[in-house]
């Protein structure tokens, strides 16, 4: 147990000794937080809960406990004597405008996301062909006056003439489902509420759409009781939701997800089922038809439906495929089998398909970057989309009828630069490039390879400012993920700018668990093998201080949700490897995640504390319950939010006690609760430039960084 007092004095002696000859920090006691006697059994393992009570996030206990941490944390960062210059460079870094990929609509809109540089949320506009005059079509900064309503999802009518969009408040996944008239800019009003992870799917008749939900609460915290029970409704234009048309209910499961969605031309149903984050079971029925049949069983691979029509689906999936191919399967007689229309590439992970204007626009994965190719309906390659940089491409949808797409192709040092590409002539033009507030030639982007503990090469990404020394003395921000079958490819962030601006080396490593080289490389990284994740990160710390692009003493590792997991495992397998850690909103409770909001779609990924075997492996990495009394943890600042109903934030708050009860040396370990906030998802502009102000601050004060402005 900590003496608080004396702790205090110890942190400030120690800032004294770490950062002279910098202004020390003298850190205030922290909440003497109450630890109390629970204690569960897993399968003959007693396992001690103290902060069980900082799971209940109305209770005025909680609150108390989150006022008095903020007051530890934000006082120490006031303290930090560059923090408003740091503020202000990352907000004229990310006060540069921000335009997505126009979509056509009708005959002759044309619809794109913008934003002048500091709004709190990007607004949608249209305009009448490409070089008509922009206007405003729906401005979400009017929705509330601090920027917390979000748009989510946005998706049009097939015959243009009306958007149906979702609404997030704080940053939860809960959103409301409101239609906009195209011609008149109104909305109607129909309403759909207790939608998760859903939007809205036009029928093709555009008379109505499906969407998935769940019962309205009855009781409990609405951000943080388990969602049971997601179902798959039809809504009619006009009508109101009490009225609307239940499609699909299982009973028998209520832990699953399920979406449904036509045909192009309405002959069929399908409804997708999933018990996790991985895995899909493919149910359909004809028009005329009131039973579901099963297409393709689950839960063994993914399936989904890239395009149906008349008794032909195209579907992309990984089924005897690791890398995913594109197949066709006969609706009528499924049991002629699957028929390759693109064929699985064993050396080249396809990532993703759209077709689009009688075209396949197959998306592919070479070591993280883009690579696109247009093919024929036969699967033949038409060409190759010449991309003019090496990064991230998205975009490439449309519909049936389309002659063009848009894409936005995106590295590390520039933003998004937006792309009109003729399927016809293979023709791509430049719409736009945005304008920032520095030389992308100053900076430089390699990739390396290195080898994990089990020999595995592992890719990661450096990138830092042309003509610096590796001499072991770089401020370095490694980041991860490693999870949920997620690719971690190039992409441009203003606050990586600043801090490479001051000398700091940024570095993705795309670790197993991710999806960069298809199925095999997921599976590598989850379940019983999640240790291998862990095993590459530390992996990449060590290679970069091999090879003296820095030192434990200036080595940041960084990662959210799934990531943030990822900085909790590997700062408590090696807290001697890290002078900083930044957990951010993460899974740290293995034993209990399940039992929150949707945390149970997570067992798939991770495995599950009721299942004896799995728990074995679970309780070995669990970061909440692998913290040790005795040991010296590096600098450390937990994020959350007070909304988040995707990974609830007892686990953060959880976390943070424990680790403060443990710590045994003078680096600080301190928890930025933020208010009105989620996940992330729909976080405004002015929290993002906060909470990046604050992290950066925190890193480098404390790897010793002599920041210049």
């Amino acid at each position: 147990m900590k003496k608080f007092l004396l702790f205090a004095l110890a942190a400030a002696m120690t800032a004294c000794q770490q950062n002279s000859p910098k202004t020390a920090i003298t850190m205030l006691p922290y909440p003497d937080t109450q630890r109390g006697d629970v204690a569960d059994n897993y399968h003959g393992t007693t396992v001690a809960d103290p902060y069980r009570w900082l799971e209940d996030a109305d209770s005025p206990q909680t609150a108390e406990w989150v006022k008095a941490q903020n007051e530890v944390t934000f006082d120490y960062l006031s303290q930090i004597p560059y923090r408003d210059a740091v503020r202000k460079r990352l907000t004229e870094l990310w006060d540069y405008p921000k335009n997505g990929a126009p979509r056509k609509v009708g005959e002759d809109w044309y619809f794109s996301y913008r934003n002048d540089g500091l709004q709190n949320q990007s607004v949608l506009y249209r305009q009448r062909g490409l070089d008509g005059e922009r206007e405003v079509f729906l401005d979400p900064n009017t929705l509330s006056e601090d920027g917390t309503v979000a748009l989510g999802s946005t998706t049009f009518s097939r015959d243009g003439k009306w958007l149906a969009y979702s609404v997030a408040a704080a940053g939860s996944d809960w959103v409301k489902i409101h239609l906009r008239d195209v011609e008149t800019g109104e909305d109607a009003p129909d309403i759909i509420e207790w939608v998760k992870f859903s939007g809205a799917v036009w029928a093709p008749d555009s008379k109505g759409f499906y969407y998935s939900c769940y019962e309205a609460p009855k009781d409990g915290n609405i951000y943080s009781v388990q969602n049971q029970h997601q179902m798959v409704y039809y809504h009619a234009l006009g009508t109101p939701q009490s009225e609307d048309v239940r499609i699909y209910r299982d009973d028998r499961h209520p832990l699953r997800y399920f979406h449904g969605e036509e045909s192009y031309d309405g002959k069929y149903l399908f409804v997708s089922g999933s018990e996790g984050t991985s895995g899909t079971e493919l149910l359909y029925r004809a028009a005329d038809e009131e039973a579901f049949r099963v297409l393709f069983r689950g839960f063994e691979y993914d399936y989904y439906v890239a395009h149906a029509e008349g008794d032909t689906a195209w579907i992309y999936t990984n089924d005897g495929a690791p890398n995913y191919r594109l197949v066709r399967v006969n609706l009528a007689n499924p049991a002629e089998g699957l028929v390759d229309v693109v064929a699985e590439d064993p050396k080249t992970l396809l990532s993703n398909v759209s077709i689009v204007g009688g075209y396949i626009m197959a998306e592919y994965l070479v070591d993280a970057t883009s690579k696109i190719v247009q093919c024929d309906m036969e699967g033949r390659v038409v060409r190759e989309v010449a991309l003019d940089a090496l990064g991230t491409a998205s975009g490439f949808g449309g519909e049936k009828e389309d002659t063009e797409v848009f894409y936005a192709l995106s590295t590390y040092t520039a933003p998004p630069t937006i792309y009109r590409y003729e399927l016809a002539t293979g023709t791509s033009t430049l719409i736009e490039r945005p304008k920032v507030d520095f030389d992308p030639a100053d900076f430089v982007t390699e990739q390396v390879f290195f080898t994990s503990k089990d020999g595995t090469q592992v890719p990661m990404f450096i990138v830092h400012k042309k003509g610096i020394k590796m001499n072991g003395q770089n401020p370095t921000y490694l980041y991860g993920y490693g999870g949920f079958n997620i690719s971690i490819t190039p992409g441009f962030s203003a606050a990586r700018i600043m801090f490479m601006e001051q000398g700091g080396i940024y570095v993705d490593v795309n670790l197993r668990g991710g999806g960069e080289y298809g199925e095999t490389w997921h599976q590598a990284g989850m379940l019983e093998n999640k240790q291998n994740v862990f095993d590459d990160f530390i992996g990449a710390a060590e290679w970069l201080i091999d090879n003296r692009y820095t030192s434990p003493s200036k080595l940041a590792i960084a990662g959210g949700s799934n990531g943030g997991l990822l900085v909790g495992a590997a700062m408590t397998q090696r807290p001697d490897l890290f002078a900083v850690a930044l957990p951010a909103v993460g899974v740290m409770d293995m034993l209990r995640y399940h039992r929150f909001t949707v945390g149970w779609g997570w067992s798939v990924e991770y495995g599950n504390a009721d299942n004896a075997e799995q728990f074995e492996y679970i309780y070995k990495y669990s970061p909440l319950h692998n913290l040790r009394e005795g040991v010296c943890y590096p600098a450390t600042l937990i994020t959350t939010a007070d909304h988040d109903d995707r990974v609830v934030p007892a686990h953060s708050f959880k976390f943070a006690a424990q680790l403060q009860y443990d710590q045994s040396c003078g680096r600080p370990t301190l928890i930025r609760i933020d208010t009105n906030a989620g996940h992330g998802a729909g976080k405004p502009t002015s929290k993002r430039i906060d909470e990046m102000a604050d992290t950066y601050s925190f890193v480098f004060h404390n790897t010793d960084t002599a920041v210049k402005f």
